[in-house]
């Protein structure tokens, strides 16, 4: 089944509309929940909290008329485990959500370690490895993705936190600001060079913003991305063309970003200058 993959204006989500008409579903990555949290405040600062970001959500959803929730990865903050106190914040985050008749489906993320055995029964998870919902291929980003995902024509990931540096404000003197990611991926080769090989037949990758409104941003047009997170810079990102949108729409043009610092020599010596 086709769909039409679309931003929602003004909210770090996507919509994504069945051709034939259906209930659209809204895909978000990067909630962190307990994110800036304490072992007195699991939920961390209010702005930043599980019962905000479930609010927020939930505006989204009556907003666009979805019955269905995908988190792209990344449910929670904490990278290994889930602390005691962040388990019933979890279980209570997804409890709002469903309680108001909202499928919810995970794809796992790298911070998802420990995550599963905490979350209400009627959450679909799928594995880091990504699914394929209704035609387009879904998974978080830090791992390479099933031969399946890779043959959805549109691909959708976050996991990168993209954002872009403008001038400095009073309003907002870093001058950094969320932004999406669209880029054209290229048609495969003809044949791949190693039998093998994981071939991507998608012609689109999106990056997510983060949803959660306190998580880091990488100012891809202005550093190198963060360690762990050059996987999409090099096999996605840098094959494609990659153009930048700030959350309100606004099109910043074709994104040429830094390139990723390069791995170390083996042998323990610095690559020569070039």
């Amino acid at each position: 089944m086709g769909r039409s993959v679309r931003p929602i204006p003004g909210a770090p989500a996507l919509r994504l509309d069945p051709e034939d008409g259906g209930a659209p579903t809204v895909v978000v990555a990067d909630v962190h929940l307990g994110l800036g949290g304490t072992p007195e405040r699991p939920e961390g600062p209010p702005e930043g909290s599980a019962a905000t970001l479930a609010r927020s959500l939930r505006h989204l959803l009556e907003a666009t008329g979805a019955d269905r929730l995908v988190i792209a990865g990344d449910v929670k903050h904490p990278i290994v485990g889930t602390p005691p106190g962040l388990r019933r914040v979890v279980f209570g985050f997804f409890s709002e959500l469903l309680g108001h008749g909202v499928r919810v489906e995970v794809v796992l993320g790298n911070h998802d370690v420990g995550l599963v055995p905490y979350l209400p029964r009627e959450v679909r998870v799928h594995p880091a490895t990504g699914a394929v919902l209704d035609g387009i291929g879904i998974f978080h980003g830090h791992t390479w993705p099933t031969n399946a995902v890779l043959r959805a024509p549109t691909l959708v990931v976050g996991h990168l936190h993209p954002g872009y540096r403008l001038a400095p404000s009073p309003d907002d003197p870093e001058g950094k600001r969320k932004c999406w990611l669209r880029v054209a991926l290229p048609a495969p080769a003809a044949r791949p060079r190693r039998r093998r090989r994981h071939v991507v037949r998608a012609r689109e990758l999106i990056v997510v913003p983060a949803f959660h409104p306190l998580a880091g941003t990488e100012a891809l047009n202005r550093q190198r991305p963060a360690r762990g997170r050059t996987f999409l810079y090099r096999r996605f990102l840098s094959a494609g063309v990659a153009r930048a949108y700030l959350l309100d729409g606004t099109d910043l043009g074709v994104l040429n970003p830094p390139a990723p610092s390069p791995p170390p020599r083996s042998d323990g010596r610095a690559p020569p200058d070039r």
